[in-house]
């Protein structure tokens, strides 16, 4: 892998982490459709924590306001009526799902990885899952004026159901951010809204996968002389990724999922076509 390579690898993984069409999907099918070799565990490690530290730096006044709740909430064993501290206990409780699925199947999730077949096909579950979070908003909406539903307003059923969302895409091509952005709007919450749960709610998914990733890494060989790739695809990463973020917060304000859906719909179908062409 070359200098340009990476930063346009690190640039999909940034930009797809958080736009509704799934980073894990399009780092499986974009070296497969140029046939560039798989990113190897080095590179995959430092992508995330490119990711990671955008989110962290996007992020970093709210971080830290729900860190100090948080603590606070063990400090004086009590939650109260503090947002931030209740906010706090509700990101940790929607990100054990992921957890603990992805340390009991690890194995099971690896298999797709190397499957660009069945990628398109979840790329394909990532469009459906968009389409209907969208198609249910007319009732929503009037659910949302009769029982002011809302951040303030979410249950730790709706955490968890939010993060069980999460867990299932740890499937490549099912997008992470999609899957609990249409959770967040099935559960009440407005686009917006759900879309900066959905990334609160990354910080600690994304963080931890990324720790694994670079504990593996320094117990391998593979890190020898890739400095300048490594620095490449992270820098990369998240320089897009903060970018994708600003973006989508400001672009749900005004306009719904239907193009990411679409997206999803026209490239699973057509690597799924490329894919059994090539067989």
């Amino acid at each position: 892998m070359d200098l340009v390579q990476a930063a346009i690898l690190g640039i999909v993984q940034g930009a797809t982490e958080f736009l509704p069409i799934s980073s894990s999907g399009h780092l499986v099918l974009v070296p497969w459709l140029l046939g560039w070799p798989q990113p190897g565990l080095a590179f995959d490690a430092f992508l995330h924590l490119g990711t990671l530290v955008a989110v962290l730096v996007y992020f970093r006044r709210e971080l830290i306001q729900l860190l100090v709740a948080w603590l606070a909430s063990i400090r004086y064993t009590s939650i109260g009526d503090e947002p931030n501290r209740r906010l706090a206990w509700l990101i940790i409780l929607g990100t054990l799902p992921a957890a603990l699925l992805g340390i009991a199947f690890e194995g099971f999730f690896a298999n797709f990885f190397s499957a660009p077949q069945a990628v398109s096909v979840f790329l394909l579950g990532t469009a459906l899952i968009l389409w209907l979070g969208e198609k249910m908003q007319p009732a929503l909406d009037a659910a949302r004026e009769k029982h002011q539903w809302g951040m303030a307003g979410l249950s730790l059923w709706d955490a968890l159901l939010i993060g069980l969302a999460q867990a299932v895409a740890i499937l490549p091509g099912i997008s992470r951010s999609g899957a609990t952005i249409s959770a967040g709007l099935w559960r009440g919450l407005r686009r917006e809204e759900a879309a900066r749960f959905s990334f609160l709610l990354s910080a600690p998914v994304v963080l931890g996968a990324g720790m694994l990733k670079f504990w593996d890494l320094l117990q391998s060989a593979e890190f020898g002389n890739l400095g300048p790739i490594l620095l490449s695809g992270f820098l990369a990463a998240l320089i897009s990724g903060y970018l994708a973020i600003n973006f989508l917060l400001s672009f749900l304000q005004r306009r719904n999922l239907y193009p990411f859906a679409l997206y999803c719909l026209l490239l699973g179908s057509i690597t799924f076509l490329l894919s059994v062409l090539a067989r």
